[in-house]
């Protein structure tokens, strides 16, 4: 708990650098291009085949009576939005992980690596086409866990204690492999992974709460106006890239600990293993 408390205020700190700040706009501006076209082309037809749906298989009335129960009945009336825009939120936290991971990524490792651990040698055991096949399978997992808790949306409270838990575990899955890719080798990286596992799964849910922020503006601009949509998009957008980064700097300096002491304590092994061979 100490190692995630100090890595947590470091990570504080070392995104209020401007060098960190700016790391997020070329996720957000290549972001913000893509779902802006994607957003144009097809989010008229998601939601009206949604309300089509809605419509054949009587899901209005189930949906209000639900809604009711939990004395949230205001919202029957942007229930088809609001499941349009939850749907897509998979692939806008897939597109912002991933750019995060390809584009800012390498520029938080030398930026914690030259500052705090230049001790630490670099062994490679990771690569850009591994990062890419770890996003994908992860998010695969993480796309049908989402799908199939989807019916949670109409029980707010279980909503948002759930889906955090899933980013958490695919945050953590991706942005640890990032953050020992290049000091740490394959061993050394599954070695971390695995006695570190709750610790770092701690750390991808608490960004996974964090991220419960630009889902709050999808909300918002679906219980407001459509006219406002773009705007809450584009807010949305940026915040998630924000998040990553500063999960990318948390798991970073937790990372790079974790392996330091790692390896202090191997040679500590080998040293005393050396001892007893010599006697």
């Amino acid at each position: 708990m100490g190692a995630m408390v100090v890595s947590f205020w470091r990570a504080v700190l070392s995104l209020l650098h401007i060098r960190m700040l700016l790391l997020t706009l070329l996720p957000f501006v290549l972001s913000l291009v893509l779902w802006g076209v994607v957003l144009w082309l097809g989010l008229q037809p998601l939601v009206d085949g949604l309300q089509s749906y809605f419509i054949v298989h009587d899901m209005f009335g189930i949906s209000g009576s639900i809604l009711n129960w939990f004395s949230m009945g205001a919202l029957k009336t942007v229930i088809v939005p609001l499941i349009a825009m939850w749907a897509l939120l998979p692939l806008m936290i897939l597109t912002a992980l991933v750019f995060v991971a390809l584009l800012a990524v390498p520029a938080i490792v030398r930026h914690v690596a030259g500052r705090h651990y230049p001790h630490l040698a670099r062994k490679y055991g990771g690569s850009w086409w591994g990062t890419l096949w770890t996003s994908l399978w992860c998010f695969l997992v993480f796309a049908a866990l989402w799908v199939l808790t989807l019916p949670l949306l109409l029980a707010p409270p279980l909503n948002f204690a759930v889906h955090p838990l899933l980013w958490g575990w695919l945050t953590y899955r991706v942005m640890a492999y990032d953050a020992l890719a290049d000091h740490a080798d394959a061993d050394e990286r599954r070695i971390i992974m695995r006695r570190h596992r709750w610790p770092l799964l701690g750390i991808g849910t608490v960004a996974g709460i964090l991220g419960t922020a630009p889902t709050l503006f999808w909300l918002g601009s679906a219980l407001s106006s459509w006219i406002f949509f773009p705007f809450f998009a584009g807010i949305s957008v940026w915040l998630y890239v924000l998040v990553f980064v500063f999960g990318g700097l948390w798991f970073q300096y937790y990372c790079m600990e974790a392996l330091g002491r790692h390896r202090a304590g191997a040679g500590d092994a080998g040293s005393a293993e050396d001892t007893a061979i010599q006697a």
